[in-house]
């Protein structure tokens, strides 16, 4: 039997090679139980200890990793630890929780991690989490993630119970499901840094904070304070690009008795992909200026010239710690951190040869600064950091915990192989690399936590727990060189003017009060109320109520109401930027800008309310097979959401003026050009419509074994639906223009699947562990305007639609040696694509007359499963 690891609670027996079969792993844990565990406990907690330990044999945790740390040997042991979400109150296990929570092991996260990045990894495993696959412009450089359909800004992120603080890239022009996220950035946490992740999918606002109506992720950092683990992946899409290279390794010591340090470190990088079609301007004969010369054989990739649908490049290192040290009388002094450092880019629209080009005044020649034209890319430099550090302590009179957290996230941007197009016609030179300026996040946030429990004649004792938060965030703005916002700026992405420029800041107090107990026997209540005032909102109180009753030792109902508060952030209140196409000028006007005022939005953004129900059973008919089905419903008033474009002119004719007035009033330059013949508008965050949210999420184990192995079956399933209840009306200035369009809708009630099921089977036998997993998404649509890309010159909308997909995923594992394994496997293994854009709306697109060049964007940007098919790996382990 494995050591036991420091700092860890185990009660099962855990197997450390696999020649201890799983008939043998059985007869023990069996023999185990009737003989030292069962004749020890209280009927409760045999209750308590069988629903754990069916978890914990149920789950991949035990049966996915082969080669194994001293850590990672107790993954079976991981989810009979107390859970540390979801409740204040200390002392019992996931299956006893009146909240829905799914544990995942390191073990899990491994044997789905083929493209090793935390985002992608937890949207495999989880139903009801998905994350962005696709962002325009910078948002492509930061993915989000989601819980329930609502948004990325809805759901919590905690590292070991600490909030964690957010990018400062904001997603914005991204007409998308995940407009205007801000999170945090999960890929920028190391995956073998962590010992287990808890997902809290309910609204628990009242408990964490006003932000989190959708759920909560708690990272839960490794505690090994010896052992450790070499982890190394390569791999690629079978269609080419997205080459993935990933080098981490985990190491524990014990620098003192009563201390642990835990160091990882991770250098990850990922390869450009690409899927766009041909650019119809390319390969017209009509289209007589796109090559001077017909030069257009001379140019690499030709007739695939536009490379703007694909992933970015990134190349990432990370180094993260966790450490402790206990003092004598049962004190603890902690502190954990992580540091990241990235460099991603990704590519914007091909820019003909005419783009860029200089009339030479004294011959007459037309000057082309790109020849062959060009492909700008869009750069992010980022550093990352946080840190966290306390004291706590566990005592039979009050517990309690002082902390504070300190995280910066700060993005230089830069805009590469590009041209300012009218700087350069103006004098014949331009830089070809720009600088963009610089987003900077922060977050300072300090907790005081206490409990205690009472005996006041309870089936259990009554459990008190009250504390305190302080915290203060700024978002700040950098402007670029001059020469990248100059006249209409560097092409694809103009930088930050002085006008977009400035630093903000706002502080928030918050106090709470838990109360939980067992008034009977089988009946579990948990009540909170919280209490914020933020500088710059005013108050809020939120409160949640959850229960539980076990009817019998094998079924359970639970059920929680509770309401939520959002103040946007800090980016959503003050991001300003402008974003150019060869004809277009798009601006993200700040919602309390003097542009703002002049589109009547005079009032800035205002507070997000919620209210959530959820009902749910716990079904635990045999030991090795659990079953739980969650119900809910979230209204959410008030919602922040992103607008329509909202166009100034279209084709040199006016839509409203007072759109272009709000541009200027921004500080943003329009070319002549796009006035004359293209496009003007601006996109805003504003309140506006009321939403809800129904939908249920199904969790289904049963393990059988078999003469050669042990087979783990497994179903995870969510349902969701989105209706919009009411919607604010559009202002008249906007000349009929709606506030919110059919995209602005389908993006908040249909862009994301309808439902999700994971169907799982695992077998581990011998040496070899082989893991499948059909993952089906549901219907998801979306509608999308041609931008007047017709013979009209009016909008028109097209409805994109993916339907019902399957995908494969695929991971096999052959342990060589105790400490050495190899594995191979694919994440949509028969390389499956999701329907392409509605051929209407692509015909349109294609047609370069009108200017555009989207015909090459063969996919919808809103795929939950990406369009680049599928990814192929090996990975090799090596542990000490």
């Amino acid at each position: 039997m494995a050591p036991t690891c420091s700092h860890r609670t185990r009660i099962a027996p855990v197997f450390d090679t696999a020649a201890d079969s799983w008939n043998g792993a059985q007869k023990e844990f069996d023999q185990l139980w009737e003989t030292e565990i069962r004749v020890s406990l209280s009927k409760p907690q045999r209750l308590t200890v069988l629903l754990a330990t069916a978890l914990t044999v149920s789950a991949p945790a035990l049966q996915a990793q082969a080669v194994v740390t001293d850590s990672e040997a107790s993954e079976a042991a991981t989810l009979l630890d107390v859970v540390v979400t979801g409740t204040r109150q200390g002392g019992f296990v996931a299956a006893e929780s009146p909240a829905p929570i799914q544990i995942l092991s390191n073990a899990a996260l491994q044997v789905v991690a083929g493209n090793p990045d935390l985002s992608s990894t937890l949207a495999q495993i989880v139903p009801s989490l998905t994350v962005s696959a696709f962002g325009t412009d910078m948002a492509n450089q930061t993915l989000q993630a989601k819980l329930r359909g609502l948004s990325p800004n809805h759901v919590l992120v905690l590292i070991n119970g600490k909030r964690r603080h957010t990018t400062a890239n904001l997603a914005v022009n991204d007409g998308s499901a995940y407009q205007g996220g801000a999170n945090a950035d999960l890929n920028l946490i190391p995956l073998d840094a962590i010992d287990h992740i808890e997902v809290l999918t309910e609204a628990a606002a009242a408990q964490y904070g006003t932000d989190a109506i959708a759920g909560v992720i708690n990272i839960i950092l490794k505690k090994n304070s010896s052992g450790g683990t070499l982890r190394g992946t390569y791999g690629g899409y079978f269609d080419g690009g997205g080459d993935t290279r990933d080098v981490s390794g985990n190491i524990g010591f014990a620098p003192a008795v009563g201390a642990y340090l835990n160091v990882t470190g991770e250098v990850h990088n990922h390869g450009h992909s690409m899927r766009s079609g041909i650019d119809e301007r390319v390969i017209n004969p009509a289209n007589t200026s796109t090559y001077p010369g017909s030069n257009e054989t001379k140019v690499v990739g030709y007739p695939y010239l536009n490379l703007i649908q694909g992933d970015a490049e990134s190349r990432l290192k990370l180094i993260s710690f966790n450490s402790g040290f206990d003092f004598e009388g049962g004190a603890e002094l902690y502190a954990f951190g992580t540091y990241g450092n990235k460099t991603s880019s990704s590519y914007e629209n091909y820019r003909p040869p005419t783009v860029s080009s200089y009339l030479d005044p004294t011959t007459g020649e037309t000057i082309y600064q790109y020849p062959f034209g060009f492909n700008p890319l869009e750069q992010l430099q980022e550093i990352d950091y946080a840190l966290t550090a306390g004291i706590k302590r566990i005592a039979p009179d009050w517990n309690w915990d002082l902390s504070s957290s300190w995280g910066s996230d700060t993005g230089a941007l830069y805009t590469l192989d590009s041209s300012n197009p009218l700087l350069y016609a103006a004098t014949g030179a331009s830089p070809t690399n720009f600088y963009d300026g610089q987003l900077i996040a922060t977050q300072l946030t300090s907790t005081l936590d206490v409990n205690r429990n009472f005996s006041i004649g309870l089936a259990s004792p009554l459990n008190v727990a009250l504390g305190t938060e302080y915290r203060r965030e700024s978002y700040e703005t950098r402007a670029g060189d001059i020469a990248s916002y100059i006249d209409a700026g560097a092409a694809a992405y103009p930088g930050f003017t002085p006008t977009n420029a400035g630093t903000h800041h706002r502080t928030s107090y918050a106090g709470y009060l838990d109360l939980a107990a067992k008034p009977i026997e089988g009946l579990r209540i948990d009540a909170a109320g919280r209490f914020e005032h933020y500088s710059d909102f005013g108050n809020a109180t939120v409160g949640k109520l959850t229960g539980r009753y076990d009817f019998t030792p094998t079924f359970a109902l639970r059920g929680t109401v509770s309401n939520g508060f959002r103040a946007p952030t800090l980016a959503e209140e003050y991001y300003s930027a402008t974003n150019t196409g060869p004809i277009t000028t798009f601006v993200q006007i700040p919602p309390n800008s003097p542009g703002a005022r002049l589109l009547g939005l005079e009032n800035g953004l205002q507070a997000e309310k919620s209210v959530s129900y959820s009902v749910g059973f716990v079904f635990r008919p045999l030991l090795r097979m659990n079953t739980t089905l969650d119900l809910y419903q979230i209204s959410i008033t008030n919602r922040i959401v992103g607008s329509a474009k909202l166009y100034g002119s279209i084709a040199g004719v006016v839509q409203s003026a007072a759109v272009n007035d709000a541009i200027a009033a921004n500080g943003t330059f329009i070319a002549p050009s796009v006035l004359a013949s293209g496009l003007s508008g601006i996109n805003i965050f504003t309140n506006g419509i009321n939403t809800r949210t129904q939908g249920a999420d199904l969790v289904f184990d049963f393990q059988k074994a078999y003469a050669s192995g042990r087979i783990n079956w497994s179903i995870g399933a969510t349902y969701n639906d989105t209706a919009i209840t009411s919607i604010r009306p559009s202002p008249a200035v906007l000349g009929g223009q709606q506030l919110f369009d059919a995209t602005a809708i389908s993006d908040l009630t249909t862009a994301s699947p309808k439902y999700v099921v994971n169907l799982g089977a695992l077998w581990t036998g011998g040496k070899l562990t082989i893991n499948v997993v059909e993952k089906i998404y549901g219907p998801s649509t979306e509608w999308e305007s041609d931008d007047a890309d017709n013979p009209s010159g009016k909008i028109e909308y097209f409805k994109s639609t993916i339907s019902v997909t399957p995908l494969t995923n695929l991971h096999l594992e052959y342990q060589f040696t105790k400490h050495s394994a190899v594995s191979v496997g694919a994440i949509n293994l028969f390389n499956r694509y999701p329907n392409h854009l509605n051929s209407t709306l692509l015909a349109h697109y294609n047609n370069f007359a009108y200017g555009d060049v989207q015909g090459t964007k063969n996919y919808p940007r809103f795929s939950p499963f990406g369009f680049d098919g599928g990814f192929y790996f090996v990975k090799a382990t090596y542990v000490f």
